[in-house]
């Protein structure tokens, strides 16, 4: 009777389209999917038209163009959204498919109250932002499977707006990296190999307001690799960076600094120069022995953990414990810091860091003086 339930539900269901794949005894889907990064491995040749060899070889072409919908870093999220929710049904007997709002409800409001059900490993509650993107997770997911998940749904709507209500706090931020600091922190690396491409790594990612992964996707020439993100042109005043962001293409300049020790640019020539890199990405790993750069891209880690031990070796806020300090900084100190230490007019940070809105801006200026416009004063009191 139970399985009968389910069928009528499943065919019954509004959000689920007449052309949806169908469902096996899991609740999944029986397409295959690259679960490994979150992307549906469904694109095929139409029924009619099989055996079309012209046809049969677009089909990888376009599933790697189905891989670059969303960003590396977005679809990793995704996929972990996706895998604790399913994971999550699994342990009460629910099925993750097709979409039910009620059971959505449930689940967001386990994740902002977390249940007891293992006292010895008790979860932790999630953030309001953490919530939301793993609704926004769901939604992409239930997308790709061909599904439509309606986060208007009252079952979910209210259930969100009660967890705001309840649990909604000022956004942490990470603590910025000043012009003091920078210089304090490219001040304690080596000038060998690895000296040379860490110092430029922070110097450009400070100077250019980079996100980490817009760092470390930079190739040295355009279409270099197919993986790339962006790539530098090195000019007599600067170097301008093109970069693929979430909405399009922007352009970063990045001038030259008043002294080599300082510059961006001269840090970026130095270490393309000895690295002899004049193809491929920007940043590579090196040989154990630091003589040679390696093909291979630096991952996007290598970024936060360079900025989180160089502050450490700088003693920069050293009145704090060490615990305390590496919590504070992160790769988005670059952006903040940048943001909070050019004395620059807005619109040209906003431009940088490449923000459609200066609210966004105003996030990121930490030093941003918030009285220069007194209203209590301009209204008489």
């Amino acid at each position: 009777m139970e399985q009968k339930r389910q069928s009528e539900n499943t065919e019954k269901s509004p959000s689920r389209p007449a052309n949806a794949p169908s469902l096996n005894e899991d609740g999944e889907s029986d397409a295959s999917y690259a679960e490994d990064v979150g992307v549906p491995d469904n694109a095929a040749v139409p029924a009619a038209l099989a055996g079309s060899g012209s046809l049969d070889r677009l089909v990888d072409t376009a599933r790697d163009y189905a891989r670059q919908a969303t960003a590396e870093n977005t679809t990793k999220a995704y996929a972990k959204d996706w895998a604790h929710f399913t994971s999550w049904c699994r342990r009460r007997g629910a099925n993750a498919l097709p979409p039910a709002p009620d059971l959505i409800g449930l689940y967001i409001a386990n994740c902002a109250a977390p249940d007891t059900e293992a006292p010895a490993r008790p979860a932790r509650p999630l953030s309001v932002s953490t919530i939301e993107r793993r609704l926004s997770g769901l939604a992409w997911h239930y997308q790709q499977r061909g599904f439509a998940l309606d986060r208007k749904d009252r079952h979910i709507a209210t259930v969100l707006a009660g967890i705001r209500r309840k649990h909604a706090r000022p956004p942490v931020q990470k603590e910025a990296v000043l012009a003091e600091d920078i210089r304090a922190m490219i001040a304690t690396l080596p000038f060998d190999l690895r000296g040379l491409r860490d110092r430029a790594i922070l110097l450009v990612g400070y100077a250019g307001g980079l996100r980490r992964s817009e760092i470390v996707s930079l190739d040295h020439g355009k279409d270099d690799t197919p993986d790339s993100g962006g790539w530098v042109q090195i000019e007599d005043d600067g170097a301008v960076l093109f970069l693929r962001g979430k909405t399009g293409w922007r352009e970063v300049e990045i001038g030259r600094g008043s002294s080599d020790q300082t510059c961006p640019v001269h840090a970026l020539e130095h270490w393309l120069h000895f690295a002899k890199i004049d193809f491929g990405p920007l940043f590579r790993r090196t040989t154990r022995d630091n003589k040679r750069a390696l093909d291979a891209r630096l991952s996007d880690k290598h970024v936060a953990r360079l900025i989180k031990q160089t502050v450490l070796d700088a003693g920069i806020r050293s009145e704090l414990s060490e615990k305390d300090r590496l919590a504070l900084f992160s790769g988005h100190s670059l952006r903040a810091g940048l943001a909070s230490s050019a004395d620059v007019d807005e619109r040209y940070i906003q431009k940088q860091l490449g923000h459609a809105s200066a609210e966004m801006t105003r996030r990121y200026q930490r030093r941003r003086d918030r009285f220069r416009v007194n209203l209590t004063k301009a209204a008489g009191l």
